[in-house]
């Protein structure tokens, strides 16, 4: 997908919140392996590190190349912190060179944050800027007024229960590109995406599971997805749903599970 940074971005990829070090190393080299070349981790994850290891892994087993690869990390705003500081630290603990997207989280500090990752991206150290949990229309101008570069991304809650097309719909005009986290729904709500009669009936349909279909949903509707898993034979299932398509009546199906409610408050 072609951002309006006028770089390409994966709309498949893998999330590292709630993996230690050492499994985000894993997950990331199993990932490339896997053909996934798009990688989301965070300061606070604390897989940033982890991710870079594991990047630099496969690129030393020639599964691919440092340009293949989409790296994406987030930062908090504090107010009051060294925000530049904070994004060159970032960059050293992944340790590839730049950072493909970086991502901004909602918060005190949040302008001062927006401006030390337009200067990034001056710089080269970021190539292209994001944010994340904003969800209207009004938050997305709030943020967005007065920059210099705007968001290429913006990284929600979004599943087949919580769509927010409104807010797609808005934010097109500046060509940005909706990207999900919890795509599956989350942790502890997986099960009840996973037994929807509508879901399992595509993925009976389909000889795919549950989640494939999902993903597959994800990225015929024009979202970036980034499930979470340590579970290698869930990371080789996650990249293999580019096999079959959904139909329009089925995406129509998928379309009307929207309820408007999303699963957590941040």
């Amino acid at each position: 997908m072609l951002l309006n940074s006028g770089h390409s971005m994966p709309m498949m990829g893998l999330g590292t919140w709630t993996l230690s070090e050492e499994e985000a190393e894993n997950c990331t080299c199993f990932d490339l392996k896997n053909g996934i070349r798009l990688i989301d981790t965070a300061r606070y994850y604390k897989t940033e590190a982890g991710v870079g290891r594991g990047v630099r892994r496969a690129v030393a087993d020639g599964i691919c190349t440092r340009s293949e690869v989409f790296v994406t990390t987030k930062i908090a705003p504090f107010q009051g912190q060294d925000y530049d500081k904070m994004i060159r630290e970032a960059n050293e603990r992944i340790g590839l060179g730049y950072i493909d997207l970086m991502i901004h989280q909602s918060g005190a500090g949040e302008f001062e944050l927006y401006r030390a990752m337009e200067r990034a991206v001056d710089s080269g150290i970021v190539k292209s800027l994001a944010i994340s949990n904003y969800y209207t229309p009004a938050a997305y101008d709030r943020i967005t007024k007065g920059a210099r570069i705007l968001p290429a991304v913006i990284q929600n809650e979004k599943h087949p229960c919580y769509q927010n097309t409104e807010l797609k719909k808005y934010v097109a005009k500046d060509g940005v590109v909706m990207e999900s986290y919890y795509p599956l729904g989350g942790r502890g709500h997986t099960h009840v995406l996973f037994s929807d009669p509508v879901i399992a009936g595509l993925a009976k349909k389909y000889g795919k599971s549950s989640a494939q279909i999902i993903l597959r949903w994800h990225l015929q509707a024009g979202y970036v997805a980034i499930p979470g898993t340590s579970n290698p034979d869930y990371i080789a299932e996650n990249a293999h749903i580019h096999d079959f398509d959904l139909t329009d009546e089925e995406m129509k199906a998928m379309a009307d599970l929207n309820t408007g409610r999303r699963y957590e408050n941040w």
